[in-house]
This record gives structure tokens, C-alpha cells and sequence, in this order.
């Protein structure tokens, strides 16, 4: 009597080799492996976080010279928010795009209560260095005097 490759003496096949198991849990393990690499973890990276900031940043240095007047971003512990200045003083951005933002859960700013602010050009009066930082990882956007808004690792 013959016997397969599989272990089977005959055409009757009841269950699994053991091969055959282990290559499922060989898949099963790579397929999850893979799913957990691609979660993104729910506080995200803190460079992703400074790349936001400076892209909203850029938003609103460009958005002060097509309005052709003052705008700024005020940065504190808890997020940053977007004013205008109008009529002598500064008022909160009623825009969607420019809402309040909050930095996520366990982020720390070097300079927590600051402002920057943009004029019709597009440039800035004070230059301005941001550092965020979260669970050992670090990020510095900076604000030179032309306004234009780098993130440094």
C-alpha cells in the first residue's frame, strides 16, 4: 500500500497534517503581524503633530496676505488657535478652517503662552521657535522672520 507525501495511506483524508497547520498559523501570524503594524498608534507622532502645526501655520501666513491684514496664531499648553486683528484688537478666527486646535494627550510646549503674528506680507515681527515633545520624542517648528513655517527633528 502505497503512502502519500501527506502522510495518508489512501484516498481518505480525515483532518490536517501537521505541515498544514503550521503554515496556517504561520499565515495567521504574518496576516496580524501586519494589521497591528498599521494601526496607527491614537496619540499619533509628535512630528506629525509639528508638521500640522507648521502647515496650518503657512495656512495662515498665506491667508493674512491675500486679506492684506494681520493675523496670528496663539499657542499655549493646551493647542493653539488662529485671531484677527480688528479694529485695534485681536479677535478669535470664526472660520472653520482656522478652529481651535489642541494639542493630543501628553504633548509639552517649550514656549506654552506665545503669539506670532503674520502681517500683510506675510512676515513676522518676532520670529518664533516651537518645541513639542511626547513620550521621548521631540519636534521644533520654527518661524523665521519670513514667516515661512520648518519643522526640525
Amino acid at each position: 500500500m502505497p503512502i502519500l507525501a501527506t502522510g495518508s495511506s489512501g484516498p481518505s483524508h480525515n483532518g490536517f497534517t501537521l505541515i498544514e497547520l503550521m503554515v496556517v498559523l504561520v499565515i495567521i501570524g504574518l496576516a496580524s503581524a501586519a494589521v497591528v503594524l498599521a494601526i496607527p498608534d491614537p496619540k499619533g507622532r509628535v512630528v506629525d503633530e509639528a508638521e500640522h502645526f507648521a502647515a496650518r501655520a503657512l495656512a495662515v501666513r498665506d491667508d493674512a496676505i491675500v486679506q492684506g491684514r494681520t493675523l496670528a496664531i496663539v499657542i499655549n499648553g493646551n493647542g493653539y488657535a488662529v485671531e484677527r486683528r480688528a479694529h485695534g484688537q485681536w479677535q478669535a478666527a470664526k472660520d472653520r478652517v482656522f478652529a481651535p486646535v489642541n494639542w493630543a494627550a501628553g504633548t509639552l510646549v517649550t514656549s506654552p503662552t506665545s503669539r506670532v503674528a503674520f502681517d500683510s506680507t506675510g512676515a513676522v515681527s518676532d520670529p518664533l521657535i516651537v518645541e513639542l515633545s511626547r513620550d521621548g520624542e521631540r519636534a521644533r517648528i520654527d518661524i523665521p522672520g519670513d514667516g515661512a513655517a520648518r519643522v526640525a527633528r
